[in-house]
């Protein structure tokens, strides 16, 4: 034998695979769109607008929408919110990032804004959610991804912004009458803004859901006192707010969390 290797009839298809190539290219924003559009062609493109970006398209394919005789709240529910959820879903990845979050968000209200237009009396809105990041923390990128997130799926948002007193939240509460409040925190320093704020409320006769979010907390620090709740991710939140709306207290949502969100 002089040592050379005889090729025939050997799979070349499995010559130098690159397996993490293949799984990476399922994951590929478009991939995804397509997968999870609406199958009535005329909302794919209304929910296309949204995942890609297109401010120009947006009003059209609305105007199209409604002139293809599909109601005003289908075309918010089923096309734009739709749209939504996916970018929500390519951000959950890191496929999408803050700007294109924000983009779709924008182009998303404008959809929403004609679709309302024809119906009488606005958009029902669902419930009531007062945000806010902790008392000095300056940090707010992932309660306003969570805003827009929630704002899609037809809930009011009351954004206090960022560096919140407590006393401001319990006010903003007290008047409002919300159906969950929620607190971001990225720093450790101010994560315990939180737990006083929910001992204010309580000492108010208010119960409601108070979930915590950010880099500084996780679900054993929101479990730790009365009426917290834990969201790891941003997709999370309106799902959580369904079913508080739904009649949840905060118990029922730590004891089936795993089960509304799909985490651990």
């Amino acid at each position: 034998m002089d040592g050379s290797v005889d090729w025939r009839g050997m799979d070349q298809s499995m010559i130098l695979r690159r397996y993490d190539i293949e799984l990476e290219n399922l994951d590929l924003p478009e991939n995804i769109i397509q997968k999870m559009l609406p199958s009535n062609p005329v909302l794919r493109d209304v929910a296309r607008s949204v995942t890609n970006l297109r401010f120009r398209d947006i009003t059209p394919a609305v105007i199209h929408a409604l002139h293809s005789s599909i109601s005003p709240i289908r075309i918010i529910n089923d096309g734009l919110t739709k749209g939504m959820e996916i970018v929500s879903t390519l951000y959950s990845k890191h496929l999408y990032h803050l700007p294109e979050v924000m983009m779709a968000a924008r182009i998303m209200e404008i959809g929403i804004s004609l679709a309302e237009k024809q119906l009488p009396g606005g958009r029902e809105v669902k419930g009531t959610v007062v945000m806010h990041a902790a008392e000095g923390d300056p940090h707010d990128i992932g309660k306003n991804i969570a805003a827009v997130m929630l704002r899609s799926h037809g809930y009011r948002v009351i954004d206090l912004g960022k560096d919140v007193p407590i006393s401001e939240v319990v006010d903003t509460v007290i008047k409002t009458k919300p159906l969950m409040v929620s607190g971001t925190a990225l720093m450790t320093t101010t994560m315990m803004a939180f737990p006083k704020a929910a001992e204010q409320l309580r000492k108010n006769g208010i119960e409601i859901p108070y979930m915590v979010a950010g880099g500084a907390v996780n679900r054993e620090f929101a479990e730790s006192f009365s009426t917290g709740i834990y969201s790891d991710r941003a997709p999370n939140t309106p799902p959580i707010a369904d079913r508080i709306l739904d009649g949840s207290d905060w118990q029922t949502i730590r004891e089936e969390w795993s089960e509304i969100t799909g985490e651990r």
